[in-house]
């Protein structure tokens, strides 16, 4: 039986979705929030600008109107950037939604305020939903890629592993493949603070840096990211997988990556300001830079690339003076 699913969001994450569940055969929804969003993707059944060629099937119904949107669903998923998830769950629960609702979140980012997952942001805001019903989907997924049929794997998290794998089975295709994990933790965790050693990654490309650099990068990234996942209670194993590794190596390496580009832009000597006057899609990177500065030293843990990041971003310091002071640090023995 077709599902009945809102997407919401129309950016290029969101069309990818509703037009990937769309093939699987349910019953699917867009909600663009942006006025003249919404009238350039009714007009063109696409988003020229973030997702040009990649047309939205007739099939799919798009809304400005977030109740006509959700009214009806079984599924909602959050296609929205973290920074605004906190607000459309407060719209979301002035609705009367109905028990027994999945709510699954797309964004890769932490409440910057409140230091909350995307999960926890949720389950505050909407009356109806627990962790029972709340999850996460991550992993290496460009949108580019997954709306032009691309292979791509990712995972769902969920603490009832029954709701994550049903929903790892509708969205699982010919090209796109799902796991479903318990651990929301972990697959929430990685999926939003890869994107802080992506802005690495692109600081390390404008300054020449090699791959030598990189694969170090790599490393100790996934080292700094898994530590902090971990005392936030996620289970270890979990970022040797999609949401971890998988992501951080995609997100790090990709001309897709919005969080590579901008750092690549500093790198090269641009200011934050106007590296983001470049950017034409949410750097979400910036924001979790900012989370793991302030939980690093809640939960007293070292982060250095982190920290660094955090100073070149927030404090104006030079890229160049934050890879010497990285490499030049006390030696000290890898476990």
């Amino acid at each position: 039986m077709p599902n009945n699913i809102a997407v919401l969001g129309g950016g290029s994450w969101g069309i990818a979705v509703a037009n990937l569940l769309n093939m699987n055969g349910n019953n699917v929804s867009i909600w663009e929030f942006n006025p003249a969003d919404f009238e350039s993707l009714v007009e063109n059944r696409q988003n020229k600008i973030k997702l040009p060629g990649v047309i939205i099937p007739d099939r799919i119904e798009i809304y400005k109107d977030l109740a006509q949107a959700a009214k009806g669903r079984s599924i909602i998923c959050l296609a929205i950037p973290s920074h605004t998830v906190a607000d459309v769950c407060e719209q979301l629960d002035t609705l009367g939604l109905e028990k027994g609702i999945t709510f699954l979140n797309l964004a890769k980012g932490i409440d910057t305020k409140r230091l909350m997952r995307m999960s926890e942001v949720i389950v505050d805001g909407i009356k109806h939903a627990d962790y029972a019903n709340v999850a996460t989907l991550s992993g290496p997924s460009h949108a580019e890629e997954v709306a032009r049929g691309m292979p791509t794997s990712v995972v769902i998290g969920c603490s009832d592993e029954d709701r994550a794998g049903f929903l790892r089975d509708i969205f699982s295709n010919h090209f796109f493949r799902a796991y479903s994990s318990p651990d929301i933790i972990g697959v929430e965790t990685g999926g939003a603070f890869k994107n802080v050693i992506a802005i690495a990654s692109g600081i390390l490309d404008g300054l020449d840096g090699g791959d030598n650099g990189k694969g170090a990068l790599f490393t100790r990234g996934l080292a700094e990211i898994s530590r902090l996942g971990v005392a936030m209670g996620a289970n270890p194993l979990t970022f040797a997988g999609l949401s971890g590794l998988g992501d951080l190596v995609t997100t790090c390496i990709s001309r897709h990556s919005r969080n590579r580009t901008f750092g690549e832009k500093i790198g090269k000597g641009l200011s934050f300001e106007g590296a983001m006057a470049e950017m034409t899609m949410v750097v979400e990177g910036v924001k979790a830079t900012e989370a793991a500065y302030k939980l690093m030293s809640e939960y007293k843990i070292e982060m250095p690339i982190a920290v660094q990041v955090h100073e070149i971003l927030f404090n104006s310091k030079d890229p160049q003076s934050a890879l010497l002071d990285l490499m030049t640090r006390d030696l000290k023995s890898e476990f």
